[in-house]
């Protein structure tokens, strides 16, 4: 790809009404742009790195065993009365009417389709278990949208539900789904912590929440100084109490004292039980041809959110650090005088070739800008490694590249060919 021929509109100041950094970063790196409150358009640059997620989720989900469906964004009012959630959810739900004024809704979460979906389809305990995902766009009406594409109107989910015979079978596949989601968050390279939530609208006997610590965090979780434990802060206060009084007490799983730490929600797994399938009598028949209600389990995990959530975790005051694994190029070729030096320009375009040939995602910054705007642009992006061919290429053959993080430099390289060994290397 070369800048000139690529969407990419950025800013050089954040919009006033971007209040956390990843909002006003993808703003300004030309990833989103705001159609009204709580709703973007995803731009190509923004988009690139929301499909390397969706990806990974994928790849976890699909080695877990779970299989991929699509239902639909619309849900008729039907379903969700038989689960007494339709006046329950409150002005959350985002409700319609067809020309017939029946009433629908635009899902924000597929409980109620799936258990239909299970219970006219799935008749046996010899079916079971089964982990049924999709990724889907979301709606909820959030009374104040805010923090850009971490908290919306609009979003882009995975969720699935598995569906049991017994508790022993879904603490089974609860406990996949978790060691799934810390799979696919450490292929991310995040930070996180595993929290005891409340099930909150959702329901259910137990759930723990999937939270990336970052400072920026709508959620303040208490996290013991010398263990894995966490838990919602509000989970320990008593009425009245305030949060600032837990730090420093001892942990409640006896280990270490409590510190507190600010976190962004990305995903959250339920044990719900019986409560959808008894509900919507969803059962099949056990090994004794009885009728055994259904255990059902529901994990969520933001693939938007989980966007935001790196760039609050990886940045600095230049722009964006992208792990190299979501990042929307791996390679940035800044050719200075790409207009004016033949010589320079037909390097920038061999190394191109070459580097493409080889499988990396390299993106020619071809304008005619000058080194100053294009090196800005490049860190405000977040491309991890940026080859700047100029005048010491012309004079010397030699070639400069500079990593993004700041952690790993290597200054000049006097050979061509020495930094398809080194990519190589890195790729080994």
């Amino acid at each position: 790809m070369f800048w000139s021929k690529i969407f990419l509109p950025t800013l050089k100041d954040s919009p006033q009404d971007a209040e956390v950094i990843s909002h006003q970063l993808m703003l300004r790196a030309g990833m989103i742009r705001k159609v009204t409150s709580g709703i973007y358009t995803w731009l190509p640059l923004g988009l690139r790195v929301l499909k390397k997620i969706e990806n990974i989720v994928r790849e976890e989900m699909d080695a877990s065993g779970a299989q991929e469906v699509l239902m639909p964004m619309v849900q008729p009012r039907e379903l969700w009365e038989e689960t007494k959630r339709w006046e329950k959810m409150g002005p959350e739900l985002l409700r319609i009417q067809d020309r017939h004024d029946r009433d629908f809704c635009l899902g924000p979460t597929h409980e109620e389709v799936i258990t239909d979906l299970v219970r006219g389809n799935v008749k046996s305990y010899k079916e079971l278990p089964i982990n049924l995902y999709q990724i889907q766009t979301k709606f909820r009406d959030e009374i104040r949208p805010r923090y850009g594409v971490m908290r919306g109107r609009e979003f882009l989910m995975k969720d699935s539900y598995s569906f049991n015979i017994n508790e022993d079978s879904l603490n089974e596949s609860y406990l996949l789904m978790k060691e799934t989601y810390k799979k696919i968050i450490e292929r991310l390279g995040l930070e996180y912590k595993i929290v005891k939530a409340d099930s909150g609208a959702i329901g259910g006997d137990a759930s723990e929440e999937f939270h990336v610590l970052a400072e920026n965090g709508e959620d303040t979780i208490a996290v013991s100084d010398s263990s894995e434990f966490a838990i919602n802060t509000e989970l320990l206060l008593d009425e009245g109490e305030d949060i600032n009084s837990l730090q420093g007490k001892p942990s409640p799983d006896g280990t270490g004292t409590i510190e507190i730490r600010k976190g962004i929600e990305i995903g959250h797994i339920f044990q719900l039980g019986e409560i959808y399938a008894d509900a919507m009598n969803a059962s099949v028949l056990d090994h004794e041809g009885k009728s055994q209600t259904l255990y059902m389990g529901c994990y969520g995990i933001g693939v938007s959110r989980l966007v935001a959530a790196s760039i609050e975790q990886n940045h600095d005051d230049k722009g964006i650090i992208w792990p190299e694994v979501i990042a929307p190029f791996e390679v940035n070729i800044i050719a200075i005088g790409f207009g004016k030096d033949k010589m320079i320009a037909q390097a920038a375009i061999d190394i191109y070739n070459k580097l493409t040939s080889m499988g990396y995602e390299v993106i020619l910054d071809d304008r005619n800008d000058g080194f100053g705007t294009k090196m800005k642009d490049a860190e405000l992006i977040g491309i991890p490694i940026n080859i700047i061919i100029g005048k010491q290429y012309t004079e010397k053959n030699e070639i400069e590249l500079r990593h993004r993080d700041g952690q790993s430099s290597i200054g000049m390289i006097d050979d061509i060919e020495t930094i398809f060994e080194y990519f190589k290397k890195e790729d080994s």
